[in-house]
């Protein structure tokens, strides 16, 4: 199997477990979304933050406009911040913005965006199984190895 083959392969497992995870904390689903889109508005994110340290954030905007997920994915990131996650374990704001109308964006930088967002649940996950008061479901680890090993290999000995 090619590189890219296996890498893109490496990624699904990740997007699954990923998905799997956060819809076992936060008891929602991703319901008809894909991962991307679910995900935008950062209100499944800063729910599952809550699930893992109650409390860490404390209103979420639940308004439909992009404004409020801006402010809820801003709002997630620094309480990630609070649970001990580096600047570079953390994705960008804007990795989760939807860029399929912009004719200049390459399916490639799509992915790489979403495999930022991957990484910050991957050491999300991993802080989550740290913490001595957490008592939910655990990331499973081993699905993030092909993504970890191919796309970022400097968070992993970062963390």
């Amino acid at each position: 199997m090619e590189w890219r083959e296996q890498s893109c392969v490496s990624c699904d497992e990740a997007y699954l477990e990923a998905q799997r995870w956060i819809e076992a904390v936060t008891k929602k689903k991703f319901g008809n979304n894909d991962f991307r889109s679910a995900l935008e508005n950062g209100v499944l994110l800063c729910d599952l933050i809550n699930k893992i340290k109650p409390g860490i954030i404390k209103r979420v905007n639940r308004l439909p406009t992009p404004i409020a997920g801006l402010d809820n994915l801003n709002v997630f990131l620094k309480a990630c911040g609070k649970l001990g996650l580096k600047e570079a374990q953390l994705f960008h704001p804007g990795d989760l913005q939807d860029l399929s109308t912009r004719v200049t964006v390459k399916h490639q930088e799509t992915n790489r965006r979403l495999k930022n967002v991957l990484i910050t649940i991957y050491w999300l996950g991993r802080r989550a199984q740290c913490d001595r008061f957490y008592d939910g479901p655990y990331l499973n680890f081993k699905a993030f190895e092909g993504l970890l090993g191919t796309a970022s290999a400097l968070f992993y000995f970062r963390g």
